[in-house]
Protein backbone atom coordinates (compact mmCIF):
# COMPACT_ATOMS: atom_id res chain seq x y z
CA UNK A 1 0.00 0.00 0.00
CA UNK A 2 2.25 2.23 1.04
CA UNK A 3 6.18 2.12 1.03
CA UNK A 4 8.19 5.22 2.15
CA UNK A 5 12.73 4.63 1.69
CA UNK A 6 14.57 7.13 3.42
CA UNK A 7 12.47 10.22 2.74
CA UNK A 8 14.29 13.50 3.33
CA UNK A 9 12.78 16.74 3.22
CA UNK A 10 12.93 20.14 4.21
CA UNK A 11 10.84 23.29 4.20
CA UNK A 12 11.99 27.42 4.19
CA UNK A 13 15.67 25.45 3.81
CA UNK A 14 15.55 23.51 6.90
CA UNK A 15 15.74 19.70 6.93
CA UNK A 16 12.48 18.26 8.81
CA UNK A 17 12.62 14.87 7.66
CA UNK A 18 16.21 12.85 7.88
CA UNK A 19 15.60 9.19 6.14
CA UNK A 20 12.21 7.95 7.28
CA UNK A 21 11.18 4.43 6.02
CA UNK A 22 8.56 2.82 6.77
CA UNK A 23 6.51 0.45 4.83
CA UNK A 24 2.54 -0.33 5.52
CA UNK A 25 0.52 -3.59 4.04
CA UNK A 26 -3.04 -3.21 2.85
CA UNK A 27 -5.41 -3.22 6.06
CA UNK A 28 -2.74 -2.62 8.30
CA UNK A 29 -3.15 0.53 10.95
CA UNK A 30 0.04 2.57 11.66
CA UNK A 31 0.54 5.07 14.51
CA UNK A 32 2.84 7.41 14.11
CA UNK A 33 4.09 9.13 17.73
CA UNK A 34 6.31 11.27 18.44
CA UNK A 35 7.09 15.09 20.46
CA UNK A 36 5.61 18.44 19.24
CA UNK A 37 8.17 19.58 16.43
CA UNK A 38 9.32 15.81 15.97
CA UNK A 39 8.00 15.55 11.86
CA UNK A 40 5.20 13.78 11.91
CA UNK A 41 2.72 17.10 10.46
CA UNK A 42 5.62 17.34 7.98
CA UNK A 43 5.82 13.56 6.98
CA UNK A 44 2.11 13.88 6.24
CA UNK A 45 2.07 17.30 4.13
CA UNK A 46 4.91 15.46 2.25
CA UNK A 47 2.81 12.44 1.79
CA UNK A 48 -0.12 14.39 0.72
CA UNK A 49 1.59 17.29 -1.46
CA UNK A 50 1.89 20.08 0.09
CA UNK A 51 3.98 22.63 -1.86
CA UNK A 52 6.10 24.16 0.52
CA UNK A 53 8.12 21.28 1.51
CA UNK A 54 10.99 20.38 -0.59
CA UNK A 55 11.89 16.47 -0.92
CA UNK A 56 15.18 16.35 -1.35
CA UNK A 57 15.86 12.61 -1.24
CA UNK A 58 14.11 9.28 -1.28
CA UNK A 59 11.44 7.29 -2.76
CA UNK A 60 7.43 7.09 -2.10
CA UNK A 61 5.25 4.11 -3.41
CA UNK A 62 1.53 4.40 -3.05
CA UNK A 63 -0.28 1.35 -4.67
CA UNK A 64 2.37 0.72 -7.17
CA UNK A 65 3.01 4.51 -7.77
CA UNK A 66 5.41 6.98 -7.74
CA UNK A 67 3.57 9.24 -4.88
CA UNK A 68 5.97 12.13 -5.33
CA UNK A 69 5.41 12.59 -8.97
CA UNK A 70 2.30 12.87 -8.78
CA UNK A 71 0.34 16.27 -7.94
CA UNK A 72 -1.84 16.35 -4.76
CA UNK A 73 -5.61 16.76 -6.71
CA UNK A 74 -4.33 13.39 -8.28
CA UNK A 75 -2.31 11.88 -5.18
CA UNK A 76 -6.17 12.37 -3.93
CA UNK A 77 -7.99 10.94 -6.50
CA UNK A 78 -5.69 7.60 -6.02
CA UNK A 79 -7.40 7.49 -2.81
CA UNK A 80 -4.77 9.36 0.02
CA UNK A 81 -6.73 11.23 2.02
CA UNK A 82 -5.31 13.87 4.78
CA UNK A 83 -7.49 14.82 7.95
CA UNK A 84 -5.88 18.41 8.59
CA UNK A 85 -4.94 18.93 12.35
CA UNK A 86 -6.50 21.96 11.67
CA UNK A 87 -9.50 21.70 9.58
CA UNK A 88 -9.32 24.62 6.73
CA UNK A 89 -12.70 27.12 6.66
CA UNK A 90 -14.02 27.74 3.79
CA UNK A 91 -16.82 30.88 4.02
CA UNK A 92 -19.32 30.83 1.37
CA UNK A 93 -19.36 27.28 0.27
CA UNK A 94 -21.71 24.54 2.24
CA UNK A 95 -19.66 21.35 3.36
CA UNK A 96 -22.82 19.65 0.90
CA UNK A 97 -21.34 21.32 -1.59
CA UNK A 98 -17.94 20.83 -0.88
CA UNK A 99 -18.95 17.27 -0.17
CA UNK A 100 -20.44 16.44 -3.69
CA UNK A 101 -17.45 18.40 -5.50
CA UNK A 102 -14.82 16.32 -3.73
CA UNK A 103 -16.75 13.00 -4.17
CA UNK A 104 -18.03 13.67 -7.96
CA UNK A 105 -14.28 14.60 -8.54
CA UNK A 106 -12.99 11.41 -7.59
CA UNK A 107 -15.97 9.77 -10.11
CA UNK A 108 -14.92 11.19 -12.76
CA UNK A 109 -11.41 10.00 -12.29
CA UNK A 110 -12.83 6.64 -12.20
CA UNK A 111 -15.25 6.96 -15.21
CA UNK A 112 -18.01 6.87 -13.08
CA UNK A 113 -20.92 8.98 -12.95
CA UNK A 114 -21.32 11.78 -11.20
CA UNK A 115 -23.91 12.26 -8.61
CA UNK A 116 -26.52 14.76 -7.75
CA UNK A 117 -27.78 16.59 -5.21
CA UNK A 118 -30.86 14.50 -4.36
CA UNK A 119 -28.44 11.34 -4.31
CA UNK A 120 -25.88 12.76 -2.29
CA UNK A 121 -28.32 13.22 0.48
CA UNK A 122 -29.50 10.03 0.39
CA UNK A 123 -25.89 8.45 0.45
CA UNK A 124 -24.86 10.42 3.76
CA UNK A 125 -27.83 10.20 5.95
CA UNK A 126 -26.52 7.07 7.49
CA UNK A 127 -22.94 8.70 7.55
CA UNK A 128 -23.97 11.82 8.93
CA UNK A 129 -25.73 9.33 11.95
CA UNK A 130 -22.60 7.63 12.24
CA UNK A 131 -20.57 10.67 13.09
CA UNK A 132 -23.86 12.42 15.30
CA UNK A 133 -24.29 14.98 12.99
CA UNK A 134 -28.16 16.54 11.61
CA UNK A 135 -28.72 17.10 7.99
CA UNK A 136 -28.83 20.57 9.17
CA UNK A 137 -24.98 20.43 9.30
CA UNK A 138 -24.72 20.33 5.19
CA UNK A 139 -26.05 23.73 4.96
CA UNK A 140 -23.44 25.31 6.97
CA UNK A 141 -20.15 27.43 5.42
CA UNK A 142 -17.35 24.36 5.05
CA UNK A 143 -15.46 24.37 8.43
CA UNK A 144 -17.07 28.05 9.38
CA UNK A 145 -17.36 28.45 12.84
CA UNK A 146 -17.28 24.88 12.91
CA UNK A 147 -16.39 23.90 17.20
CA UNK A 148 -13.50 21.70 16.99
CA UNK A 149 -15.61 18.90 17.09
CA UNK A 150 -17.15 19.43 14.47
CA UNK A 151 -14.60 19.99 11.99
CA UNK A 152 -12.73 16.54 13.15
CA UNK A 153 -16.41 14.89 12.64
CA UNK A 154 -16.83 16.60 9.37
CA UNK A 155 -12.95 14.92 8.53
CA UNK A 156 -14.50 11.35 9.58
CA UNK A 157 -17.71 12.31 7.12
CA UNK A 158 -15.19 13.01 4.17
CA UNK A 159 -13.97 9.63 4.97
CA UNK A 160 -16.88 7.63 4.87
CA UNK A 161 -18.47 9.41 1.80
CA UNK A 162 -14.76 9.13 -0.69
CA UNK A 163 -13.66 5.67 0.92
CA UNK A 164 -9.91 6.44 0.25
CA UNK A 165 -7.38 3.44 0.04
CA UNK A 166 -5.01 5.47 2.34
CA UNK A 167 -6.57 7.75 5.56
CA UNK A 168 -4.01 9.36 7.54
CA UNK A 169 -5.28 11.37 10.38
CA UNK A 170 -3.16 14.00 11.82
CA UNK A 171 -4.21 14.37 15.44
CA UNK A 172 -7.93 14.01 14.58
CA UNK A 173 -8.39 12.95 18.01
CA UNK A 174 -6.80 16.15 19.58
CA UNK A 175 -9.38 18.51 21.90
CA UNK A 176 -12.20 15.44 21.53
CA UNK A 177 -13.75 14.69 24.85
CA UNK A 178 -14.66 11.47 25.45
CA UNK A 179 -17.74 10.34 23.59
CA UNK A 180 -16.47 12.25 20.67
CA UNK A 181 -13.34 10.73 20.21
CA UNK A 182 -15.05 6.88 20.65
CA UNK A 183 -17.43 8.07 18.01
CA UNK A 184 -14.85 9.05 15.54
CA UNK A 185 -12.80 6.08 16.54
CA UNK A 186 -16.01 3.75 16.00
CA UNK A 187 -16.60 4.77 12.69
CA UNK A 188 -12.70 4.51 11.49
CA UNK A 189 -12.80 1.02 12.99
CA UNK A 190 -15.98 0.74 10.69
CA UNK A 191 -14.00 1.66 7.62
CA UNK A 192 -11.37 -1.09 8.04
CA UNK A 193 -10.80 -3.29 5.13
CA UNK A 194 -8.15 -5.36 3.82
CA UNK A 195 -8.16 -2.56 0.77
CA UNK A 196 -7.52 0.05 3.10
CA UNK A 197 -4.86 1.44 5.25
CA UNK A 198 -4.73 4.05 7.57
CA UNK A 199 -1.68 6.07 9.23
CA UNK A 200 -2.78 7.70 12.08
CA UNK A 201 -0.66 10.71 13.89
CA UNK A 202 -1.44 11.21 17.49
CA UNK A 203 0.33 12.34 21.48
CA UNK A 204 -2.25 9.94 22.72
CA UNK A 205 -2.53 6.38 23.97
CA UNK A 206 -5.79 6.17 24.62
CA UNK A 207 -6.80 7.05 20.53
CA UNK A 208 -4.72 3.62 19.60
CA UNK A 209 -6.30 2.05 22.23
CA UNK A 210 -9.63 2.31 20.91
CA UNK A 211 -7.92 1.27 17.12
CA UNK A 212 -5.65 -0.88 18.18
CA UNK A 213 -3.13 -0.39 15.53
CA UNK A 214 -0.81 -3.13 14.14
CA UNK A 215 2.18 -0.99 14.45
CA UNK A 216 3.24 2.46 16.66
CA UNK A 217 6.51 3.61 15.64
CA UNK A 218 8.58 6.85 17.24
CA UNK A 219 9.34 10.18 15.37
CA UNK A 220 12.12 11.76 17.09
CA UNK A 221 13.97 14.61 15.24
CA UNK A 222 12.85 13.92 11.59
CA UNK A 223 13.57 10.22 11.91
CA UNK A 224 11.59 6.33 12.87
CA UNK A 225 13.60 5.43 16.19
CA UNK A 226 11.55 3.04 17.51
CA UNK A 227 9.07 0.87 16.19
CA UNK A 228 6.25 -2.19 18.03
CA UNK A 229 3.20 -2.71 18.89
CA UNK A 230 0.44 -1.15 21.52
CA UNK A 231 3.15 -2.14 24.47
CA UNK A 232 5.17 0.76 23.01
CA UNK A 233 2.15 3.53 22.98
CA UNK A 234 1.60 2.33 26.49
CA UNK A 235 5.18 2.73 28.06
CA UNK A 236 5.00 6.27 26.27
CA UNK A 237 1.68 7.02 28.09
CA UNK A 238 3.71 5.66 31.45
CA UNK A 239 7.06 7.12 30.92
CA UNK A 240 6.94 9.62 28.25
CA UNK A 241 9.20 10.00 25.22
CA UNK A 242 12.25 10.56 26.74
CA UNK A 243 12.50 7.29 28.55
CA UNK A 244 10.92 5.02 25.68
CA UNK A 245 13.89 6.62 23.00
CA UNK A 246 16.65 6.41 25.64
CA UNK A 247 15.57 2.50 25.80
CA UNK A 248 15.99 2.14 22.08
CA UNK A 249 19.55 3.69 22.73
Amino acid sequence: MLHIHQLHASIAGKEVLKGISLHMKPGEIHAIMGQNGAGKTSLASVLAGRDEYTVTKGDVQFSGKDLLALSPEVRAREGLFLAFQYPPAIPGVTTEEFLRTSLNEIRKYQWKSTIDPFELRDLLRPMLAKVHLSEAFLERHMNDGFSGGEKKRNEVLQMLLLEPKLCILDETDSGLDVDALKTIAASIRDMRSPDRSFLVITHYERVLEELQPDVVHILHNGRIVRSGDMALARQIEREGYEAAIDQNA
